[in-house]
């Protein structure tokens, strides 16, 4: 395991008194090293979990040739280029029954969605594209279909003995969909990432505590519970924290004890209380950095014990910017997730004028919309206040404006990393 030393050391140009953003998230890949522990749980139970193992298919998927429309199954090679084709139907195909008869040609077999096709025939013409051609007998127009249309293949979706999910897959609700339609009635996952989180600060109050003069109810515990939550994070909550040493030592111990990363909100910029920085000093190996980005310049990264550290700042605007652009790629790592890399960005025209000076990354609270000529556009909402948490209501997705970039334009485009499945 490297020391926070070794890594700084492996990062061109580190300096933590104004680390560029993309420095962050490089230093915290090289800080988190993905959880060992594996367990089997049931397919239906398996959402957000991150595979241990590939999954290898046992079988097909479709185990047979089917039909993928109601219709009437035949022998395509009849079909001739700006001819009608007429078909005797001699039977009836149904999902779930495979038909056992012979098809000669100038015969069909009703069909329905699903029914395995029978031998000999590879094309189906939905029932819509037909006409009555007498007694048991159907007319198909030149033209409308090709040979093997509408016939499924057997392993057309997955293939017996190849994978068909990979180790470090998070499962979503296609993958469960998947799993089951193998006949896998469980899965191996690595176990859930433990995550411990406190606040701290003397002026903070939870929640059923009498409001008084200079303190304020604490929202980080519950915005951060909500974004590990979406993580599929197994959440211990600690609750708040005062200033005191023994308190802080407690808390700290604690959460190192039971978890495998700790956040803390608050005590960690400059002309802050030294209680917090001075304990995660004293139990840790711990770097505080002055981070080049708005909101969210003070962030501290260690490790306490075997967890990992991240202290945030105590703004609400800044906690959920520093966690959705820092924290949660660097846990997705550590669940064991082969795709950990920050949401995707996407582009999208301001509606207004940003004004910014190159040599920090800023991330700006924005409305997301599809303009009149169906191009997607993006304004601010407003006020951008590290405290103003209601603007992270209103938003749909942050606009980021990276490190080098200068002010913005009306109806220039700009990068939006959208809040959809992260808040």
């Amino acid at each position: 395991m490297k020391t926070l030393a070794q890594i700084a050391a492996e990062l061109q140009g580190y300096d933590p008194q104004a680390l560029p953003a993309p420095a962050v998230g490089e230093f915290l890949s090289k800080l988190v090293s993905p959880v060992a522990d594996i367990e089997d749980v049931a397919t239906g139970e398996a959402l957000d979990r991150v595979l241990a193992r590939d999954v290898v298919s046992p079988i097909s998927v479709p185990p047979h040739d089917n039909s993928a429309m109601d219709g009437f199954a035949f022998d395509g090679s009849q079909l001739l280029a700006g001819a009608p084709l007429e078909l005797s139907v001699i039977g009836t195909a149904l999902a779930g029954k495979a038909w056992q008869g012979d098809v000669r040609p100038g015969e069909c077999v009703k069909i329905m969605t699903g029914a395995i096709m029978p031998a000999g025939l590879d094309t189906v013409v939905p029932q819509e594209f037909t006409r009555p051609a007498g007694q048991d007998r159907i007319a198909i127009p030149a033209g409308v279909l090709q040979r093997g249309d509408n016939r499924r293949l057997a392993g057309e979706d997955l293939t017996a003995g190849r994978p068909a999910l990979l180790q470090g897959d998070r499962l979503g609700p296609a993958a469960c969909g998947l799993l089951a339609s193998l006949g896998l009635p469980t899965v191996p996952v690595l176990r859930r990432l433990r995550v411990a989180y406190f606040s701290t600060g003397d002026e903070i109050l939870s929640l059923g505590e009498p409001a008084r003069e200079g303190a304020i109810y604490d929202s980080n515990r519950y915005t951060v519970r909500g974004m590990l939550a979406r993580l599929g994070c197994e959440v211990i909550d600690l609750g708040v924290v005062r200033d005191q040493p023994a308190l802080l030592e407690r808390a700290f111990r604690d959460a190192a004890s039971r978890a495998d990363a700790i956040i803390t909100s608050g005590g960690v910029s400059v002309g802050e209380a030294d209680f917090t920085k001075a304990m995660m000093k004293q139990l840790g190996d711990v770097a505080f950095w002055k981070i080049a980005m708005r909101p969210g310049r003070p962030m501290a990264v260690g490790r306490i014990g075997s967890s990992v550290l991240f202290g945030l700042p105590g703004n609400p605007v800044a906690v959920m910017v520093t966690f959705l652009a820092f924290v949660r790629p660097a846990l997705l790592r550590m669940m064991g997730c082969r795709d950990c890399a920050p949401p995707p960005l996407l582009r999208a025209r301001s509606v207004e004028a940003m004004r910014k000076k190159p040599g920090r990354t800023e991330y700006q609270r924005g409305i997301v919309s599809t303009g009149r000529d169906g191009r997607l556009e993006v304004r601010t909402t407003g006020n951008q206040g590290s405290g103003v948490l209601s603007s992270m209501v209103q938003a749909n997705g942050l606009i980021v404006l990276h490190h080098a970039q200068g002010g913005v334009a009306a109806g220039d485009e700009v990068d939006v990393m959208m809040f959809e499945g992260l808040l």
